[in-house]
């Protein structure tokens, strides 16, 4: 794991930056939330990243999904497997991580728009990285109930579809943090844009959900958020959303 991977942004809340995909970890006292899981081919450095906080696998309470793509849910099934962890998301990306169907972008898609800068690099890295294999699982479950979740940190599921159908962002009220997955990010290998963006075209499943998604991660009262991928934003949400929603209307 890279000196630099794991970034503490409050008491017990950390972003880690895996091989193009981050995850979070909420920790209180001997127990942690994890907050998806990379691509398979990260496994080793999730347990690092558990590590270095004092913590062995066991210790998670539970997986949280924000979305079911390979590159978000690569440990999660070996975590159930292994070590009981239950595995959570909304109701609606359940069938999805099961693979009754999959919303993830084609090898063919991404050949299509290969002339893009940093496109290929990055399909390179992703196959490298086991996106390309089976991680549908065995038994994801859906939130028990509705509101703050009573799993270290207390994150609040939000609903933004727009990336997948089912995918949430996952708010930390009492933290003032906002945990938004794939449904606004702050970088990627094949964007030139930093800070605050939607994820190019092709990587969604339903672009103008996605953008709608935004005015609700505007609504959230909260002045950090940790991105599926990019550094780090720290500002407002509700500012980071307008910013996003703006590049993309005037496409930039």
């Amino acid at each position: 794991m890279r000196d630099d991977a794991l970034v503490q942004v409050g008491t017990g809340t950390y972003l880690v930056h895996g091989s193009n995909t981050n995850w979070v970890i909420l920790e209180d006292g001997d127990a942690v939330t994890l907050v998806d899981t990379g691509y398979p081919g990260d496994h080793d450095q999730v347990v690092a990243s558990l590590a270095a906080l004092g913590h062995r696998p066991s210790a998670v309470a539970a997986v949280l999904v924000t979305h079911a793509h390979s590159d978000h849910i690569g440990s999660a099934e070996r975590l159930a497997r292994e070590h009981g962890v239950p595995v959570l998301m909304h109701h609606a990306e359940v069938p999805h991580a099961r693979r009754e169907f999959l919303h993830q972008v084609a090898v063919g898609d991404v050949l299509r728009n290969a002339w893009r800068p940093g496109v290929l690099p990055w399909l390179v890295h992703a196959v490298r990285s086991g996106g390309l294999t089976d991680v549908r699982m065995s038994g994801p479950l859906p939130f028990p109930a509705d509101g703050p979740l009573d799993l270290p940190g207390r994150p609040v599921p939000v609903h933004t579809p727009g990336h997948t159908g089912g995918h949430c962002a996952y708010h930390l009220p009492e933290a003032g943090v906002v945990i938004t997955g794939d449904g606004l990010v702050t970088g990627h290998p094949t964007s030139r844009l930093r800070g605050p963006q939607l994820l190019p075209r092709m990587f969604d499943t339903d672009r103008a959900r996605a953008l709608e998604s935004l005015a609700v991660l505007e609504k959230l009262d909260a002045g950090v958020v940790l991105p599926g991928h990019g550094p780090v934003h720290h500002g407002e949400a509700a500012a980071a959303a307008r910013h996003a929603r703006e590049r993309e209307l005037s496409g930039r």
